[in-house]
């Protein structure tokens, strides 16, 4: 609910409201999506070696909600990329270990837990966007609106802390050192590689609402599209679930990969609404394969669910930016070409190579 409270208003308060262009943005969202998925590595490591799971899971959201009440007080893209930053490394630190803990307990219905997990998660976020959109449609769209709306995360961010750390078992583990030998998973990562290559091509969200803005949307009705976004997700996620553990991870992302295709089809002609409809298919069905296939395979989870948003940080982040520039150096339209020439590519290449991953 807090996330989607920052996530929501962000995008539109950096571009249209301290009036940074689109380049700025992308460079917010590319420092921010690469903390949050590249210390991922580090920490998932760390838990399998060590066998640290739930401390990890409560620092990153203390961290995460001690940060987001702070944007009220950044008054530039410089200030707003160093929190966006501190905030996303909250995210960074809990979310290979959380992911290593969801599979502890899924036993043999991974694809269900990470989409039970995943529609929650998302049902929050429609919330929290939903609270966004009432606070701009009947408060107002100015700059102390933006403020209150980031000050209010406080809220649900300390009621996250308390549900983590009173009502979260941790993992029953062995308290010893454990070897790491990544070479027993090194066969996955093939197919991990080929997510990272679509996503490096895949427009973030931000850039989705950036879109819908240039197409005539209000600001205040903007939240609605997210919570469409994150409604699509909600009702899904568990379906999704369940349709991966009837029909394998591998298939279900070949679906996922064409959602995604079909988003930026729908974003190139303007089609706002479906565009987001579909980009919230592609996410929750990509991710929740991506997770159960991991579950279902690595030997070493924590670390490959760490070494996975590595993989993330660095396609998206860089992704991210150079969309940025493309977009605000030679236009919308061509940045739209660039992004969509790409996932069609990476999507011949997976169905190329898909019998051999």
């Amino acid at each position: 609910m807090a996330s989607a409270m920052v996530s929501t208003i962000l995008p539109l308060y950096v571009v249209y409201i301290l009036k940074d262009g689109v380049d700025k943005l992308g460079i917010i969202v590319g420092i921010a999506t690469f903390i949050s998925y590249f210390f991922r590595v580090f920490f998932g490591i760390i838990s399998d070696k060590y066998q640290i799971v739930k401390p990890f899971v409560v620092t990153g959201y203390i961290i995460s909600a001690i940060s987001k009440p702070l944007f009220a007080f950044a008054s530039s893209w410089q200030e707003i990329a160093l929190l966006r930053g501190i905030e996303r490394m909250g995210k960074a630190i809990r979310s290979a270990t959380k992911d290593k803990l969801i599979s502890f307990y899924a036993e043999n219905k991974s694809g269900r837990s990470f989409g039970f997990h995943k529609m929650m998660d998302i049902g929050g976020e429609t919330i929290g966007a939903l609270i966004a959109f009432l606070a701009l449609y009947f408060i107002g769209k100015n700059i102390e609106v933006f403020k209150g709306i980031f000050l209010a995360t406080i809220i649900p961010g300390i009621i996250s802390i308390i549900l983590v750390i009173f009502f979260v078992e941790d993992v029953a583990v062995e308290k010893k050192e454990k070897q790491i030998d990544l070479s027993k998973d090194k066969s996955l990562f093939g197919f991990l590689l080929i997510y990272f290559a679509f996503l490096f091509f895949m427009f973030s969200n931000e850039y989705f609402i950036i879109k819908a803005k240039e197409v005539g949307f209000d600001i205040a009705f903007i939240p609605l599209l997210v919570i469409l976004l994150n409604f699509t997700q909600t009702i899904t996620s568990y379906y999704f679930g369940i349709l991966i553990d009837k029909y394998t991870p591998q298939k279900i992302i070949t679906f996922s990969y064409i959602f995604g295709i079909l988003s930026m089809i729908f974003v190139y002609f303007n089609l706002v609404i479906l565009a987001f409809i579909f980009l919230g298919l592609f996410l929750v069905s990509s991710l929740n394969s991506i997770r159960s296939y991991i579950s279902i395979n690595a030997v070493n989870k924590a670390s490959v669910y760490g070494i996975f948003y590595g993989g993330v940080a660095i396609s998206s982040s860089l992704g991210a930016v150079i969309i940025g520039q493309i977009w605000e150096k030679v236009g919308e339209r061509v940045a739209e070409i660039f992004s969509l020439s790409g996932l069609i590519v990476v999507f011949i290449i997976y169905l190329f190579l898909s019998k051999m991953l």
